[in-house]
């Protein structure tokens, strides 16, 4: 999917834990299909994963997520990856690694929810509880900045999606994103990458969040994401109304899931065509409540 990806098999992942894990490098090891766009996954034994960064963007995560997540996770109301072991890097591999606690749940879709308003509470629970922890000493969000950081980059991939989208309607929906009153309260905490492959459910209700590689603190309205790129309209004011949004916070937030789904089609749309297809799917939802606002 990347031009500097790197080459992640079977051998170096055995490789690794062998060295640096010795006591579970002989379990069952299987590549997971994912979406994702940052990490190779591996199943390891039948409770447990191996992620690897596959581009140096994700170079430390892991490192960020093994020194904060087992702070959060006791804040929060649904479970969160438990990092089992942190790899550092080697001679053949850059970056460092981590083994987590396999987490068990079905990657939502747009359209496939067995139960939409459940889900809605849930996500809007876990927004708020994690907007509202104490933590002092963060990280900083990777989207938890302005929209105006974001401003070239998100009218540069308009003109890369001329003859594919409404450039006109999106450039108008961008530019009211951009409008709305800026954050002006002390940085909060917030996933900022709550996108459907992030998520497991499990009987209609929210299972776990994943891939807290972007979290941190900043503007929270990053994380109301989720009312476009996965619950339908009828259910988005219920989300909003769980997850504590006003009006300024609601249009940043949408402004920031238009964002990412223009800069994501064009690029992921050979490479990765489920980014691609709910990178579609987020811009018809976005236009389409631009036109009835």
């Amino acid at each position: 999917m990347h031009a500097d990806e790197t080459l992640i098999g079977d051998a170096l992942v055995r490789r690794l834990l062998a060295g640096q894990f010795p006591r579970w490098a002989r379990l069952p090891l299987k590549r997971v299909r994912s979406a994702g766009t940052v990490n190779a996954l591996y199943r390891l034994g039948d409770d447990m994963v191996v992620r690897l960064p596959r581009v140096a963007d994700g170079a430390e995560d892991a490192v960020k997520e093994h020194a904060w997540l087992p702070r959060l996770a006791p804040m929060l109301p649904f479970p969160v990856p438990a990092i089992l072991g942190l790899g550092t890097p080697t001679a053949d591999y850059p970056w460092h690694w981590s083994v987590l606690r396999w987490l068990d749940g079905n990657t939502p879709a747009p359209g496939a929810l067995t139960d939409p308003g459940q889900l809605a509470a849930d996500l809007g629970a876990f927004v708020t509880a994690l907007r509202g922890i104490d933590l002092p000493g963060g990280p900083d969000a990777y989207r938890g900045t302005p929209l105006t950081a974001v401003d070239a980059e998100t009218r540069s991939a308009i003109d890369d999606l001329r003859g594919s989208v409404d450039t006109g309607a999106a450039t108008a929906a961008w530019e009211e994103a951009l409008a709305a009153p800026a954050w002006t309260g002390p940085p909060r905490w917030l996933h900022s990458d709550l996108m459907p492959m992030n998520l497991l459910v499990r009987g209609g209700r929210l299972a776990a969040v994943l891939d807290f590689g972007t979290f941190g603190t900043g503007d929270p309205a990053c994380d109301f994401i989720p009312a476009w790129n996965l619950l339908p309209a009828a259910v988005r004011p219920a989300f909003r109304e769980a997850a504590g949004a006003d009006d300024s916070g609601w249009a940043r937030g949408r402004g920031w899931a238009l964002s990412m789904a223009l800069v994501q089609l064009p690029y992921y749309r050979v490479t990765n065509p489920v980014i691609a297809g709910n990178a579609e799917h987020v811009i018809r939802e976005v236009l389409a409540e631009q036109r009835v606002s």
